[in-house]
């Protein structure tokens, strides 16, 4: 049987001018999901990316803290079908104020609770992102970023020998559409699956011809065993 492990990219710059670039605890989260592979000597056959900077670097911190006999360093690839959805124009669809990151900044430092509410206000977002309503607002709509992200799975398993590790280094919401669709899950479950998915956390599939379950999802214990309380984020 094999094994597929989807990692979540590191922390990104949210609230920055570019999200799309690991923070400095994103990378200190990836080396932390590094050193537990290497203490539990995992060995991977495969390591595949989404297209977006922050899976790559995500993967260079991870794999490179794994010792040189447990590295891949010759079946690397690229998969855009792991990309996350559009998150920005999630947000400005609904929130047209929030074209400018920078109005995003002057929105999160204007008063303490402020994360909470632009929270609040991303999840009314992806509501109407996802209710089949307004699909020709976005240049991606919901059911076509699900599509996407089911294709992508379908083509890393196509690819894949029978007994293969491998490890997708994608997004939060790439996973949990991935789990919904193996979990038949309803869309307002997929959307909850994602607030609670954590930088760095792993979600583990096993697969045989014909057949691919659900393992365990969203496993941060690496996180928690070899970093500190700040190291847990989900942003």
């Amino acid at each position: 049987m094999g094994q597929i492990y989807l990692v979540r990219h590191g922390q990104a710059s949210f609230g920055s001018t570019n999200y799309d670039q690991l923070s400095e605890l994103g990378f200190e989260q990836a080396r932390l999901l590094g050193e537990w592979f290497a203490n539990s000597h995992q060995k991977f056959t495969r390591v595949v990316t989404g297209s977006l900077n922050r899976h790559r670097q995500t993967a260079d911190a991870c794999i490179g803290s794994l010792p040189k006999s447990q590295r891949v360093d010759t079946d690397w690839n690229t998969d855009p079908g792991f990309d996350e959805y559009n998150h920005h124009e999630v947000m400005v669809r609904h929130h047209p104020e929030f074209e400018d990151p920078e109005a995003v900044k002057r929105f999160l430092a204007s008063s303490p609770n402020a994360r909470r509410v632009f929270q609040e206000m991303f999840e009314a977002g992806m509501r109407r992102w996802m209710d089949g309503a307004h699909d020709t607002d976005y240049r991606e709509p919901w059911p076509v970023f699900k599509g996407r992200c089911v294709a992508a799975l379908q083509r890393l398993l196509d690819g894949a020998d029978k007994s293969q590790n491998i490890v997708v280094f994608t997004s939060g919401g790439t996973i949990a559409t991935i789990c919904q669709h193996l979990l038949g899950l309803q869309d307002r479950q997929m959307a909850e699956m994602n607030w609670s998915l954590v930088n760095c956390g792993v979600t583990k599939l096993l697969y045989r011809p014909g057949r691919v379950t659900l393992s365990y999802l969203n496993n941060y214990a690496h996180l928690e065993w070899l970093g500190e309380p700040h190291t847990i984020t989900y942003r």
